[in-house]
């Protein structure tokens, strides 16, 4: 049985793709800091270890034959990403384990291409851009270098699965319960989003397919690119009532964000509301076969369920008990 390790499972896409393994019949061990796993990965092995402990990771991840790295610092403090990912090369170099990793659309800076296409080249504009492509040089060097190899699948917004944290569920969500959907940025404007459980489940499919990859990859992952018109109808076709639309208050974030480090964070990275784009790929449908989509009003009504607001008679797909 293959194993695989992986590496942030208490993180919202760690928990997703963690579970998308043990549903393939892999031999999960999952790492967090405190040991401790949430009930969705009860048939996975817990391990504590703190990725900022090289030594200590290296042993987390001792036979592993693959490790997914779903590490990620708090959104307004990057500096340790790079140290992280330094260490998470010296735990697969120890162990012979093969990378995969979930790469972002921030590497392409601003202003960006409304087509993201895998050899797009790398512009960044912003202090997290800069970290991303550091870590991507990272990865491929080590992987040109014969010592890790590397399996990168680059996504847009998160939506769905266990958890909280991202754009959907803070902004677009959060007051649908008093019948109101906030729009981040122009409404006509199409964004790309990523519905978790699918992107789980290419990671899966490419593990399957290592045959046909090299040493080092950069694939995309084609989402969900729509405004958010479309996703407000999603939302009201799922809560079975119309929504009010309201726009987040941007001048407040920016007036805050000297004295708010999250709001200053947010305010850095906005442009990516207000820039059209969508992620393209020439490859990756050739190398796994049809790639996993779940339609959108299906899987904008399970994640509503995931924030627990009830929907009303979608055929989503089920929440494990």
């Amino acid at each position: 049985m293959t194993s695989i390790v992986i590496l942030g499972a208490n993180g919202r896409l760690g928990r997703v793709v963690a579970k998308a393994f043990i549903e393939a019949g892999y031999d999960v061990r999952a790492v967090t800091r405190s040991g401790k796993l949430p009930w969705e990965l009860g048939k996975a092995t817990a391990v504590a270890a703190d990725a900022l402990d090289r030594a200590g990771l290296i042993a987390a991840t001792a036979g592993a034959d693959i490790v997914f790295n779903g590490l990620n610092p708090v959104y307004s403090d990057w500096s340790t990403a790079l140290p992280m990912a330094e260490n998470v090369m010296a735990a697969c170099r120890a162990n012979g384990a093969l990378h995969l990793f979930p790469g972002t659309i921030y590497n392409f800076g601003q202003p960006m291409p409304p087509l993201l296409k895998e050899d797009t080249p790398f512009l960044p504009t912003t202090e997290k851009g800069r970290i991303r492509v550091a870590m991507e040089a990272l990865f491929r060097a080590e992987a040109e270098a014969g010592r890790v190899r590397t399996v990168l699948l680059r996504a847009g917004d998160f939506f769905g699965g266990t958890g909280t944290g991202g754009w959907f569920d803070t902004v677009m969500a959060s007051k649908v319960t008093k019948g109101t959907y906030t729009a981040a940025g122009p409404v006509d404007l199409v964004h790309e989003w990523t519905y978790l459980p699918d992107l789980a489940n290419a990671f899966v499919a490419l593990a399957e397919n290592l045959d046909r990859l090299g040493a080092y990859e950069a694939l995309h992952f084609p989402g969900h690119p729509v405004t958010d018109l479309e996703m407000k109808a999603a939302m009201e076709q799922a809560v079975g009532r119309p929504l009010k639309l309201s726009a987040l208050p941007w001048w407040v974030l920016r007036a805050g964000g000297p004295f708010v480090p999250m709001w200053r964070a947010l305010v850095s990275m906005s442009y990516l509301r207000f820039e059209e784009h969508r992620l393209v790929s020439d490859r990756l449908e050739g190398i796994i076969g049809p790639v996993p989509h779940t339609p959108l009003e299906q899987a904008v009504a399970a994640a509503l369920v995931d924030l627990g607001i009830e929907v009303d008679g979608i055929d989503y797909p089920a929440r494990a008990a």
